[in-house]
């Protein structure tokens, strides 16, 4: 009886004593997993929502995830830094998250740079140039708007900022339809990117960039009847991903038009209205501080003829700085 019980025992224990720890070689493949950066390799990613959650990885990094996704049999998060804004694209399985709320996230400089601004007797319905259309200190930042075009891409521009130093920061503000229709121009700006002479910021212009010339404001762009906000929105960010550039926590929209419901909608979903005090085509010069505001897509030369007026004759402040600074 004592020899069977002995058995019985080593019975139960033998699959604890033969358990083996996971093996270091997983363990650090699993953290080299995490190091490398997503490819998406022309898929567009699917199940993709909108959520707020906080997250840590095992190197003590905090973020906000503020889109969750699947591409192929992954789950991913697109993330973004609440100090710095630097936005990335995130394997889920390496990050704890939970959800929160913008009032638990209020004290960071993200929540902040989302904040409503009260409203006043005098703001009209239609809005121009609502949001962000300046930041504090010294220089400017460059943004270009990338809206619907069949004309090419305006290479000078590109080459003449990237002239002015390594890395030098310009945010692009790319429609959905652009991307479709450029594809070759697209890879030159992520090789421009991918070299170091750009630090580019892609900032999400909407998918169609809708615009009919002979209506008024509040019946065109996104104001457009029957516009679909979030389809805009969300369609870009998938088809930027699918095309390997990680979209920014900013927002321009087309013809820098908006109203308060498509703004509330967009601090909803957790994005920054990119506006601009300097569109250079339409007259106000660039000042310290600046949101200056160009399309080299072709469409509006004179605007890129002004920035290199001015940046010949040194009119145009200087340094050039990168758009997440700008809040």
């Amino acid at each position: 009886m004592r020899a069977k019980f002995a058995l019985a025992i080593w019975a139960m224990a033998a699959p604890l004593a033969t358990e083996a720890p996971p093996a270091q070689g997983v363990e650090h493949a699993a953290d080299a997993a995490c190091a490398q950066p997503v490819n998406a390799n022309g898929a567009r990613p699917r199940d993709y929502h909108p959520i707020l959650q906080s997250c840590v990885n095992d190197a003590g990094a905090r973020k906000l995830a503020t889109r969750r996704m699947v591409l192929g049999a992954e789950a991913l998060l697109l993330t973004v830094d609440p100090d710095s804004l630097a936005t990335s694209l995130e394997r889920a399985r390496c990050w704890r998250c939970a959800d929160t709320s913008d009032a638990a996230e209020a004290d960071t400089r993200f929540m902040r740079a989302l904040k409503k601004p009260e409203p006043t007797p005098a703001t009209p319905k239609v809005l121009e140039d609502a949001g962000l259309s300046r930041g504090a200190g010294e220089g400017v930042f460059v943004t270009g708007d990338l809206c619907p075009s069949r004309r090419p891409l305006d290479r000078d521009f590109l080459e003449l900022l990237a002239r002015q130093g390594p890395g030098t920061p310009v945010a692009l503000a790319i429609s959905g339809l652009w991307i479709v229709h450029h594809a070759d121009e697209l890879d030159w700006l992520k090789q421009q990117a991918a070299s170091g002479a750009l630090n580019i910021v892609w900032v999400n212009h909407s998918y169609h960039h809708p615009y009919v010339k002979s209506r008024p404001d509040a019946q065109t762009y996104l104001l457009t009847p029957g516009v679909d906000i979030d389809a805009e929105i969300f369609d870009t960010e998938r088809l930027m991903i699918a095309n390997g550039i990680t979209p920014s926590a900013f927002f321009r929209f087309p013809g820098l038009v908006s109203d308060a419901g498509l703004m509330d909608r967009l601090r909803e979903r957790h994005l920054v209205a990119l506006g601009a005090d300097s569109w250079l085509a339409l007259g106000p010069r660039p000042r310290p501080g600046s949101i200056v505001l160009v399309h080299p897509n072709g469409n509006e030369e004179a605007g890129l003829r002004i920035f290199s007026r001015l940046s010949r004759q040194g009119k145009m402040p200087r340094p050039f700085r990168s758009l997440n600074e700008a809040p």
